[in-house]
């Protein structure tokens, strides 16, 4: 009757409930919202256009962190990584270049949840340095691996101790290419590149608990060694499947 949708309705966070109403005309939605708040028993807190936030709230029942400060900056831990998925999933299927960062400690899940999502976004997914079943470092991409509906990744701390220049100018070539790029450690890939934090549209937070520091000590003391004895003996930087531990 009044030619709008509920297309999703869940609650969100306590006590609130969120709805995705779908119509073909905005006097519609003021028409609805007028209506609704003649009720006394319904509060409209916030009638917009749905953001990623918002629909991922809705369809998950609660809001993704975003850092208060940094807007670019999203928290998650281990318990949501369903949530995390999806995330970078709605992320993974915008078009154009969009770089990513995502900070965590060894075997929380970082690398699964990448290929997760980029499955889900039914995007191909490369690994230009990796650690997740052996240790990968590319130093070049054959011709059909150049796609921009590709999902590179970076591990940061993997190629932030490899010395070896045609990996380091694969990366940069990667860098430039419109497509989306996902780096691991992104802290370690900064200090050791020509990029800075701003370059990052996303960066990604990822804990096995809210306590959890995230600290790259021990992983730039491995660097260092790795880069004067060429030895990448004990892996502290991820070391398989750590999602299924």
């Amino acid at each position: 009757m009044l030619g709008i949708s509920i297309v999703t309705i869940n609650g969100v966070d306590q006590g609130r409930r969120g709805l995705l109403i779908k119509t073909d005309s905005l006097e519609k939605v003021n028409r609805f919202e007028h209506i609704i708040n003649e009720l006394s028993e319904i509060e409209i807190t916030k009638l917009r256009v749905p953001e990623l936030r918002d629909r991922l709230a809705v369809r998950h029942g609660r809001y993704i962190e975003q850092d208060a400060d940094d807007k670019k900056t999203f928290r998650f831990e281990r318990e949501d990584l369903g949530l995390l998925v999806d995330f970078l999933a709605e992320l993974f299927k915008e078009e154009g270049h969009k770089l990513i960062g995502i900070r965590g400690m060894p075997r929380v899940g970082k690398t699964e949840s990448i290929v997760a999502g980029s499955v889900c976004a039914h995007k191909r997914w490369l690994f230009i340095s990796s650690t997740l079943i052996k240790q990968t470092v590319r130093s070049s991409l054959i011709k059909g691996e150049y796609d921009s509906n590709h999902v590179y990744i970076i591990d940061g701390a993997v190629t932030a101790r490899e010395s070896n220049p045609k990996h380091q100018e694969l990366v940069r070539e990667v860098m430039t290419l419109p497509s989306i790029k996902v780096v691991e450690h992104p802290d370690l890939f900064v200090e050791s590149g020509n990029y800075s934090m701003d370059d990052f549209d996303y960066i990604i937070e990822l804990r096995e608990n809210e306590n959890q520091e995230i600290e790259y000590d021990q992983m730039k003391q491995q660097t260092v060694k790795s880069k004067n004895s060429l030895d990448f003996g004990e892996d502290m930087f991820g070391g398989g499947f750590g999602f299924f531990e």
